[in-house]
């Protein structure tokens, strides 16, 4: 188990995916995941409150619609809380921070803005083109 100074952050001046780094993603990964099962009960408790008393029909379409927009949110989260648990899988097996088309390093400012991310900005540039591309047809 390593233990990370509390302003540790990842450099490029060190091994890639060295202990450090891949305990610092791993935090992050786990802090994120925590935020969203939080709020995933917080959602969970506001729903099973009970039924809309809003007498004004007005009121009530606008709580509808705060409603389905929060379960299409939560939905998101649920597939996010997915990744999440994909991209902890990989830092068990010793692949997290390569992508996964090339075996390169993915970056660590990619992965900084995007943890779960699984392909380098150069194959998910070649992704995005080849799915455009057949998009069309």
């Amino acid at each position: 188990m390593i233990t990370l100074p509390p302003d540790y952050r990842p450099s490029d001046n060190e091994e890639f995916m060295n202990p450090q780094q891949v305990e610092y993603f791993r935090l992050k990964l786990l802090k994120w995941r925590a935020d969203l099962l939080k709020e995933a009960d917080e959602t969970l408790a506001s729903l099973s409150e009970g039924g809309i008393h809003e007498a004004d029909i007005t009121d009530r379409a606008s709580v509808e619609t705060d409603r389905a927009l929060e379960l299409r949110t939560r939905d998101r989260a649920r597939k996010l809380i997915s990744k999440i648990n994909q991209a902890l899988l990989r830092i068990e097996a010793g692949t997290y921070g390569f992508c996964e088309e090339t075996g390169e390093p993915i970056g660590l400012k990619r992965l900084e803005a995007r943890p779960i991310a699984t392909l380098s900005i150069e194959a998910q540039e070649r992704h995005e083109r080849m799915e455009r591309i057949h998009r069309d047809d």
